[in-house]
């Protein structure tokens, strides 16, 4: 095994076990917004050691996990675990978090004075001389109001808001309530009788074609917005 791998991990029973995964599509899972393991899967084998190649006994399975079904151990361990990323991965996730962070600011708020969006580069220079940072344990968004209260010394920012009213069908309310809950302010909500979900959020103007995007996405677009 190479040593620049990305891990699943869990300890339990005094044994560690790893795996070897795609680390975006393990967070994905973990989260609920993957449901296929093997999408996520590198390698078919649960390890106790994987940069040594150790493979974990059978009886240690059996005795942990009750199977020894690769599938559903690996499951937990994703689950249940830590996920492990390799120092690439990680200052390739900064970079990447950090762009969506000054799209977002670009996208969703204005120059006051102009009316217009203020440009990439000014951001960016911005931030760097308010020297704030992501907390990668939070999603962007919502870091995002503390963020731009720290740039307003710097960069007059305005933002427009939407409020609008979501209800989502029954069979697809759980993933899409996390995506909301994500990208929005929950002002009001309901759990309806039949299953299905109903909110009143509020969000950035500016984000509004692409969150709708996403929900139309999870549901095969049977979300009711109005």
């Amino acid at each position: 095994m190479s040593e620049k791998i990305n891990l699943a991990r869990l300890k339990k029973f005094g044994h560690t076990f790893e795996i070897s995964v795609d680390p975006d599509k393990a967070l994905h899972y973990k989260k609920g917004e993957l449901n296929d393991i093997t999408e996520v899967l590198l390698a078919e084998r649960i390890f106790t050691d994987a940069k040594k190649g150790l493979v974990a006994s059978h009886q240690a399975l059996q005795e942990t996990f009750k199977t020894t079904d690769v599938r559903s151990i690996a499951q937990i361990i994703v689950k249940e675990g830590e996920i492990q990323h390799t120092a690439e991965f990680r200052t390739q996730e900064r970079e990447q978090r950090q762009k969506r962070l000054v799209y977002l600011i670009h996208k969703q708020a204005v120059d006051p004075k102009t009316g217009y969006p203020h440009p990439l580069e000014r951001i960016e220079t911005a931030l760097n001389e308010a020297k704030t940072h992501l907390d990668e344990h939070k999603t962007i968004e919502e870091q995002l109001d503390s963020i731009i209260s720290k740039l307003r010394p710097l960069l007059p920012l305005k933002i427009e808001q939407k409020k609008i009213t979501i209800t989502v069908p029954a069979q697809f309310a759980g993933k899409a309530y996390a995506t909301v809950k994500n990208n929005s302010t929950i002002l009001r909500e309901n759990w309806n009788n039949n299953g299905s979900w109903t909110g009143t959020v509020e969000l950035a103007a500016g984000l509004y074609p692409e969150f709708l995007e996403k929900l139309n996405a999870l549901t095969h677009g049977q979300v009711v917005v109005t």
